[in-house]
């Protein structure tokens, strides 16, 4: 390949003429190829083509339109040999190359573009980053007293405990955020929950809404009447505030607690909250084999009234969203039109509904796959900054976190004053409900609610224990049960067994088939054995656990051991 008018260095050289010092350009006069000598080749370079060199050797350049020999250009001063080489980039001769050197081009190394994705992630990690924490700043300047910018780089602070080492907190819920809802400041949903730091478990009690109480103060219901009036009553007067804590006040002293805690809810934050997470399971448990029907809220259907089910479940585990998780927590089986099954109970079906929903919500907020989902945080973060109060420190929000994530649902124990299996408050009192053991007589609650705060969950098994001498002396049967019901231990049968069984002082059987380890667990440590795998041979007991005293215990006895 030839270039004819080319430089060494792919540049076409020019010359300005004497009338053209402005900058305008003219083709060079190539019928005398010579060039300015600090452009030629050195010939001993390029022996090797002899060809080229020539070729070379006769390119050209003309100043003032006369044709210039090297020894002539070199002889220019310094300044007017830079002018007189002239270099058109634009030349439509030299866009080959060109192209040929911007097709040469590196690119960057792979360093530098990790070095700037790095960048970029962190940037955008610290954005992001950014964004949640002023989100949880100003939720919590929402939810929390005191000033949560102080708390976020201070130590968690433990919650406030009584006696027991419990911190007792009252979850409430009023319907003022439900349109045309009579008494929307009544508090239709109430439980009480208990938080064990140390041990890490927790007691969870629904808290019948027609339980009858004494008001501190009198109001428009009077001084007395269902416990659901207190916060309102208190808040018309003196506040949100007042109200919340004349309603801890009163459970506290119902349980026989020191209650320093409540958080108020509403129908939207329970909505929205189980839609925040992305949806909750529960487990429908009815004494119905068809589950729970209510049709009482089939009035809210896509296509119109009735032309849908929005409370029927099976038995079994149901996966909830929002607007079914409220339905299901306000429904007690009162259709009007009776179309209804598997809520028998009505309020302590609804009750037993609401505990679940609050535990599958509780659980699923704390979960991994909820906390790294920076929109289901957010979600959540809105819901609760706009439809929560509660009296909490700021400071205590770690603490609280942390026990939300510790306290799996298995070590939280759910039960109801209107459980069948001990009921304690079914009586009726003018229309209201009252303790069993009488009016304002709050003594066998309050002792549940002790054992429970000590870590005794037996309290709320019923079981029996039916106790059989196989010793052989009379009486020992007999003593041993006085000592277990000083335990609160509930006795079935006292009875005599076949002297053969009795191959050990004490033995220890579970008929209930693990269904019952609180009372396991009690049973164990007050007589001092583990339990015998398998049922006694020759007793017949309905009991859910029995215990046999062998020959031996007379002696034991006798001895002090």
């Amino acid at each position: 390949m030839q270039h004819n008018h080319f430089s060494t260095d792919g540049f076409v050289v020019r010359r300005r003429t004497a009338n053209n010092r402005s900058g305008g350009r003219v083709r060079p006069d190539v019928s005398q190829p010579v060039v300015p000598s600090q452009y030629l080749i050195d010939p001993s370079k390029q022996a090797h083509n002899t060809s080229n060199r020539d070729q070379l050797l006769t390119r050209n350049g003309a100043v003032g339109g006369r044709a210039v020999t090297a020894a002539s250009d070199m002889a220019l001063p310094k300044p007017q040999q830079k002018v007189a080489i002239d270099l058109d980039l634009n030349d439509t001769d030299d866009k080959p190359r060109n192209k040929r050197k911007r097709g040469l081009r590196k690119r960057p190394p792979i360093k530098k573009i990790i070095k700037w994705a790095a960048i970029a992630i962190l940037v955008i990690g610290v954005g992001v980053g950014g964004y949640f924490g002023y989100k949880i700043l100003s939720t919590s300047g929402k939810i929390f007293k005191g000033n949560p910018i102080a708390a976020l780089f201070s130590q968690a602070k433990p919650l406030k405990t009584d006696g027991n080492g419990q911190s007792n907190i009252v979850l409430f819920g009023t319907s003022e955020d439900d349109p045309g809802h009579p008494g929307g400041d009544l508090t239709d949903s109430i439980m009480l929950l208990s938080v064990n730091q140390t041990r890490k478990d927790a007691f969870l009690v629904s808290i019948p809404r027609d339980l009858h109480v004494q008001y501190d103060n009198g109001c428009s219901a009077g001084y007395q009447g269902k416990i659901n009036v207190i916060y309102s009553c208190v808040k018309d007067k003196n506040g949100e505030d007042a109200g919340a804590a004349a309603l801890r006040k009163k459970v506290g002293e119902v349980f026989g607690l020191d209650v320093q805690y409540s958080v108020h809810v509403n129908y939207t934050v329970l909505r929205e909250a189980v839609d925040a997470v992305g949806g909750i399971t529960i487990n429908i448990q009815s004494d119905d084999p068809r589950g729970i029907l209510d049709r009482n809220f089939d009035w809210d259907c896509p296509k119109g009234p009735n032309t849908c089910y929005n409370v029927k479940y099976p038995n079994g585990p149901a996966t909830l969203n929002g607007t079914q998780a409220l339905f299901l927590a306000r429904a007690r089986g009162d259709d009007p039109l009776g179309r209804t099954y598997g809520l028998s109970r009505s309020n302590p079906d609804r009750q037993d509904n609401q505990r679940k929903i609050f535990i599958a919500l509780k659980d699923k907020a704390a979960s991994a796959g909820v906390l790294t989902n920076p929109v289901a945080v957010s979600k959540l973060l809105d819901t609760l900054g706009n439809n929560l109060r509660t009296n909490f420190d700021a400071d205590e929000v770690k603490t609280l976190m942390g026990l939300g994530k510790d306290i799996s649902d298995k070590n939280v124990v759910s039960w109801s004053l209107e459980d069948p299996a001990h009921e304690l408050a079914t009586a009726s009192c003018g229309g209201d409900i009252c303790p069993n053991a009488g009016t304002y007589n709050y003594g066998a609650i309050q002792a549940e609610a002790a054992a429970l705060s000590k870590g005794d969950t037996s309290v709320l098994e019923n079981a029996k224990v039916d106790v059989y001498n196989a010793s052989g002396v009379s009486g020992l049967a007999q003593s041993k049960a006085t000592d277990l019901t000083s335990k609160g231990i509930t006795i079935g049968m006292v009875s005599t067994a076949p002297t053969s069984l009795g191959t050990k002082p004490l033995l220890l059987y579970d008929l209930s088939g693990g269904k019952k380890p609180g009372t396991l667990k009690k049973l164990e440590s007050a007589l001092g054995v583990k339990v015998t795998s398998g049922a006694p041979a020759g007793i017949s007991s309905t009991a859910d656990f029995v215990v046999v005293i062998g020959a031996q215990a007379q002696t034991q006895t006798q001895s002090g051991q």
